[in-house]
């Protein structure tokens, strides 16, 4: 996916959606400038399917040689699905973290919890005065 045409949390998580079955569906991952920022990845801790996530709302973790990083969600539902094989695989997140990289899909169950999302140019702003 191109990071232009995503939707960002302020806190570096990032937001496709797309529609099935009349549902919308939120694939999530980090941004790269937050894994630039964590750099040598260790752990990864993710939520199980059928876990509610709200918009804003910690969902995971990821830790570094550096810190421990919570994982927000960008949006407010029910994890649909989880990319179990990052946990083993955390270099993922580093090399693909707009593809491969995606951590959870989420069915969103309350639409106006994204209208706090940041779109590319307003994220790439964000970035630059960190």
């Amino acid at each position: 996916m191109p990071p232009e045409s995503l939707k960002y949390n302020p806190s570096h998580e990032w937001v496709s959606l797309t529609e099935e079955n009349n549902q919308k569906i939120a694939t999530v991952g980090v941004s790269a400038f937050a894994i630039e920022q964590l750099t040598d990845l260790v752990y990864m801790a993710l939520p199980k399917v059928g876990s509610h996530v709200t918009a804003g709302s910690e969902f995971g973790e990821v830790e570094s040689v550096k810190a421990v990083s919570p994982l927000y969600s960008p949006v407010t539902g029910v994890v649909i699905e989880v990319h179990a094989a990052l946990v083993d695989q955390l270099e993922t997140l580093g090399d693909d973290p707009y593809g491969n990289g995606w951590i959870i899909k989420v069915k969103v169950t309350d639409e106006a919890s994204m209208s706090g999302l940041l779109d590319y140019a307003a994220y790439q702003r964000q970035c630059a005065e960190a």
